[in-house]
């Protein structure tokens, strides 16, 4: 399965780069689903928490791609099995690991996603993948229990839904839809820093939509809370898969009416306005103020730079 057309500007996101086939037509297809598992050719991430268990070979290569038995072994053991798709006829799986601990001696370690993302060191359809493995993951740690009536919920369908045994509600994996966006006015951009970020990083503004509301009204709605500021024509641009634990960053162009500030200093630490040039800057690594924004992994990074090319 190939990535999407280049055209796309979620192309360009290492996280939204997945090669898999789903293959949601398997994941009731139990004997299909180990005969795979039993295939020399599966391939298995393996998770501890945010950390991808990763293989460094002395050539300097990395590799979270791991045969099943080497997977079962650094998982611990029993633990959640994930059936993620098919590429190339391969089949791939995730598992949470328990309790994993490093060896020098070892070859094995682990790695949270963001530092493998930036480092660029997996092959490119890989992270993709692990953000849907990570996403899985994190839900079905949150979702052990029945939502409805509190019984110890079931995995089924190949990690793909859970069954309560008592009440039998079915509960389905869930990402967390998060509105990011450029606030422009006049030539400039507007940007914030919230009270978690590294020193110096600016950022685009960004926030959880709620139930029953647009995207458009998601991204009003934000900047009317973080920084007072009035929204009117809102664009939207791209979209990144973003497994921070389990969001998709839907990407947005919003025309700001006023540019006077009102912070909220709970949401955000800092924020004001940037013209073309000093986004540049921040972009690019030559603020004076030895400001900076975020990486090229993050969406923030290419709506910036669009900012930037006046696109």
């Amino acid at each position: 399965m190939p990535f999407p057309p280049s055209a796309e500007p979620s192309a360009a996101f290492r996280f939204a780069r997945n090669a898999l086939d789903r293959r949601a037509e398997l994941r009731d297809d139990a004997a299909t689903i180990e005969a795979a598992w039993a295939a020399a050719s599966a391939r298995v991430f393996v998770l501890d928490g945010g950390r991808a268990i990763v293989r460094r070979g002395e050539d300097g290569g990395t590799s979270a791609a791991h045969d099943a038995a080497t997977a079962t072994a650094l998982a611990g053991g029993a633990t959640t099995r994930l059936f993620l798709g098919t590429a190339d006829d391969v089949a791939w799986f995730a598992l949470a690991a328990n309790d994993f601990e490093e060896r020098e001696d070892a070859p094995f370690h682990a790695v949270d996603l963001r530092s493998l993302a930036i480092e660029g060191s997996l092959p490119e359809d890989h992270y993709g993948a692990l953000a849907t493995a990570r996403g899985l993951l994190h839900w079905h740690d949150g979702h052990r229990f029945c939502a409805r009536c509190g019984a110890a919920s079931q995995i089924v369908s190949a990690g793909w839904k859970r069954v309560c045994p008592g009440c039998g509600a079915e509960h389905f994996p869930r990402t967390d839809p998060v509105v990011i966006m450029t606030i422009e006015r006049n030539g400039r951009c507007l940007l914030g820093r919230s009270p978690h970020f590294r020193e110096g990083m600016w950022s685009c503004l960004a926030g959880f939509m709620e139930p029953g509301e647009t995207i458009e009204a998601a991204v009003r709605r934000e900047a009317r809370e973080e920084v007072g500021v009035r929204i009117g024509r809102v664009t939207y641009f791209a979209s990144e898969p973003w497994p921070f634990p389990g969001s998709l960053m839907i990407g947005a162009r919003a025309e700001a009416l006023d540019d006077e500030l009102i912070v909220d200093p709970v949401e955000i630490a800092a924020a004001r306005w940037f013209d073309r040039d000093e986004v540049r800057q921040l972009l690019d690594g030559g603020h004076p103020q030895g400001l900076h924004a975020p990486p090229p992994i993050a969406i923030a990074h290419h709506l910036l730079r669009r900012f930037v090319d006046g696109a």
